[in-house]
């Protein structure tokens, strides 16, 4: 799964670590206070002091509003916290089939899904881009024999060697694992049975006589049981199976083609007005936290206050579950400033990016038309100076192609060697800034909310305090609102341990070293403005 969060905390984590056979409990984190991401930052908040921004003088003025375009996999636009922010489009007659504005699209009348088909159909899986990179240079090794050294000594065969043992590894351990995900929850029924009750408890699972061979499973299984009832945890077998599935049947499938139900030709860059407007797809999940976050009605005494209090969100799909395509996000960026989006979220990424050239061409045709993109850092734990992840604005390390860009990576509330939330990725080069992106509350699809965490939640945090200064100060440019968001942050003088076991300075860890403040970032736009 590419976009970049995790939901429900550890619990899947937790199941997977079962299901291989490790036998690692992992107990629940934690949740902190709804809201504390909006708090002045403390040793046990570390907060981004919005609520001290919204006091201050300098969110005073009569303000302008922003277009944000949530770049994503779907946004749920009858959530009763979103839906009167959803964008519309003045120039098109809703449901007449006449691309009315001439603008490329028809009846975008609130944003485009560029993995859709013009018969109403979506895609809702897809292969990660490995695997497509993997089925395009199989298809070329095919006859390579040992006496093609030519095409053997090059940097692509080796790649294609490389990618060749670890996705047919996968595919092998996908369904190993799916199996035992399979007799985990039969198990688990049968444990059910033998103690005679509907909802066992954990006790009562351990309390029962199984042959030698099954004890520890029987233990590691009353463990859960007893850590999370037994009604969620075969709701959280049910959510492992369907993820095994995905992977299964549609993201290392080398026969899947979902393009098919796009219809579109994938590798004319140039081509665009396919998909459909079905903004939502089969999954608003991801979408709907990150808008949530960014603009979620203030005050109106339900679920959360978003960051800013004047925007309209503009729903672009683009993400599936599996990797997103090079074309897409780069059309994508292109309908966003076309029609009017001042800030573009994207919280998503990948490792392999076949086409990047075509999604920073996008980049910098939105930093000609002065509008600011923040993306996801990632959540691989991985240094991005070092190691790839897509999108960005560089080739490796190099210089930056626009100046309209900021990666974002994530925190936790706890001031310390934790800080930076164990998932992130970070980079003095490739990173911009960090923000809250642990435990984050925000709206969820059918009316709900939930806690979720991840880069994909500090992305569109920085981008709410960007499009909540723009509101408040609409003649800056999106360089200068870059430069305000990276230079306002607030420096950390701790050292943070990160997941290789590492201890690095914070100011290590992003070209700017800092925590977004949102109170510093609207003080400093005021003075930036005069």
């Amino acid at each position: 799964m590419k976009l970049n969060y995790t939901n429900k905390g550890m619990k899947n984590a937790v199941l997977m670590l079962l299901c291989v056979g490790m036998g690692n409990i992992v107990s629940a984190q934690k949740t902190p206070a709804k809201n504390w991401y909006h708090e002045s930052p403390k040793k046990k908040n570390m907060g981004i002091a919005l609520n001290k921004a919204y006091k201050s003088s300098a969110a005073a003025r009569p303000s302008t509003k922003i277009v944000v375009a949530v770049i994503d996999g779907g946004v749920d636009i009858g959530h009763p916290d979103l839906r009167e922010l959803i964008w519309h489009n003045a120039g098109e007659i809703p449901f007449n089939n006449i691309d009315d504005d001439k603008n490329g699209y028809v009846d975008d009348t609130v944003g485009w899904n560029f993995i859709g088909g013009a018969g109403g159909g979506m895609v809702q899986y897809d292969h990660l881009e490995k695997v497509r990179i993997y089925m395009k240079l199989a298809e070329r090794y095919k006859d390579v024999n040992a006496e093609d050294e030519n095409k053997k000594n090059t940097a692509e065969y080796t790649l294609y060697i490389k990618l060749k043992a670890e996705i047919e590894s996968k595919i092998e351990s996908n369904k190993t694992q799916f199996e035992s995900i399979e007799e985990l929850k039969k198990t688990l029924r049968d444990y059910a049975v033998k103690t005679g009750k509907k909802e066992p408890k954990g006790n009562e699972i351990k309390a029962i006589v199984v042959d030698k061979e099954d004890e520890k499973k029987k233990n590691r299984i009353s463990m859960l049981v007893g850590l999370y009832g037994y009604t969620t945890l075969l709701t959280m077998l049910d959510q492992a199976l369907h993820q095994m599935e995905a992977s299964v049947k549609y993201q290392y499938n080398l026969s899947y083609n979902p393009r098919l139900i796009v219809g579109d030709d994938y590798n004319n860059a140039h081509e665009f007005g396919y998909g459909n407007n079905n903004v939502s797809g089969p999954d608003a999940s991801h979408g709907t936290h990150v808008s949530g976050i960014i603009g979620a009605v203030r005050g109106n005494g339900i679920g959360l206050d978003g960051i800013a209090d004047n925007v309209q969100i503009m729903p672009i799909r683009v993400v599936p579950d599996g990797d997103e395509r090079d074309k897409d996000v780069a059309n994508g960026i292109r309908y966003a400033v076309d029609n009017g989006a001042k800030v573009i979220n994207m919280s998503f990424g990948k490792s392999f990016s076949p086409h990047s050239e075509w999604v920073r061409d996008a980049i910098v045709y939105a930093a000609t038309k002065d509008v600011l993109i923040v993306a996801a850092a990632g959540n691989d734990s991985e240094n991005t100076d070092v190691v790839n992840n897509y999108p960005n604005d560089q080739i490796g390390i190099g210089p930056e192609v626009s100046n309209n860009f900021v990666r974002v990576g994530s925190t936790t509330y706890d001031y310390g060697s934790g800080l930076v939330s164990g998932f992130s990725n970070y980079g003095k080069s490739s990173v911009d800034v960090f923000a809250p992106g642990s435990k984050i509350y925000s709206s969820y699809p059918k009316n709900e909310y939930e806690f979720a965490q991840g880069t994909s939640m500090a992305s569109p945090l920085v981008a709410g305090v960007a499009a909540l200064i723009f509101s408040q100060y609409p003649k800056l440019s999106a360089a200068q609102v870059k430069q305000i968001l990276m230079k306002s942050g607030l420096a950390i003088s701790k050292k943070i341990s990160l997941e290789d076991g590492s201890v690095v300075p914070f100011s290590e860890l992003s070209k700017s070293g800092r925590l977004i403040n949102a109170y510093n970032a609207l003080i400093m736009a005021s003075q930036v403005s005069k």
